[in-house]
């Protein structure tokens, strides 16, 4: 299940029942988890590690070095969950020592043509990012969140669970979990009612988020007595407690 025009270093780890397709190019230490595939003219560097049931389509690149001027040539890593799907063309960096030292991809993630993971990013389950998505240096993307195409995410910044962020949009500030944020620059345009309803979020936690989003964005309060009214007047389900949770420990600031 190997073509024979395969560069494969010795050092590397090899699962059960991968299949590396022609002319791809597999470095040392890297690790490929059980019934991954690898495509055609895949370039995988050093210290990656690719979880099982992974496939990883023809020419992306996954773990060269940063494109950072301070990173030095440390070992620095590459982690990528299981079930994820890489398209075509899609860049994938190697962390930094600065910056933690590890990029990682979490299970189930859909990463579409040229879609750019910089240095020190990390995404969690069920993350999509569809065509030309780019995220810059130690970019956070909790579980679940989507990124339309075009979209460039700017450094540091962070994405709450299950937001949805429309295409051709510039991100500078932190989305917080469950919202639709499109635009350049970047605002909010209400809850992420659809994605919510198909992952089963029940309408109480919709009704309670709801009116958590009106007060905090819609009625011009500052943000802390925004968050003491919300605490007063909605019922503090896990979802609304994780919403205010997300806000207060933002440390970029919140995209309004």
């Amino acid at each position: 299940m190997i073509h024979p025009t395969a560069i494969i270093d010795p050092q590397a780890d090899i699962g059960d029942q991968v299949t590396i397709g022609p002319y791809a190019v597999i470095g040392a230490n890297v690790r490929i988890g059980a019934r991954t595939v690898i495509g055609p003219h895949v370039t995988i560097d050093p210290f990656v590690s690719i979880g099982p049931e992974c496939h990883i389509f023809q020419y992306a690149s996954i773990g060269a070095l940063p494109q950072a001027i301070k990173f030095q040539g440390e070992e620095t890593y590459v982690r990528i969950g299981r079930g994820t799907i890489i398209r075509e063309f899609t860049t994938i960096n190697r962390g930094t020592a600065f910056g933690g030292g590890v990029t990682e991809v979490g299970d189930d993630n859909m990463l579409m043509a040229y879609t750019h993971v910089a240095h020190d990013c990390r995404t969690g389950r069920g993350v999509v990012l569809a065509n030309n998505a780019t995220l810059a240096g130690h970019v956070a993307i909790d579980d679940y969140a989507t990124v339309g195409g075009l979209v460039a995410i700017h450094q540091f910044v962070r994405i709450g669970r299950h937001a949805y962020i429309g295409g051709k949009s510039a991100v500078v500030k932190d989305i917080p979990p469950f919202v639709i944020a499109a635009g350049d620059r970047a605002r909010l345009h209400g809850l992420n009612r659809v994605g919510l309803q198909r992952h089963g979020f029940d309408e109480q936690a919709m009704m309670q988020l709801k009116k958590t989003y009106r007060i905090i964005f819609r009625i011009g309060l500052t943000l802390n007595e925004a968050i003491e009214r919300v605490k007063a007047e909605v019922t503090q389900v896990p979802e609304v407690v994780e919403f205010l949770e997300f806000i207060r420990s933002s440390e970029r600031g919140i995209t309004r």
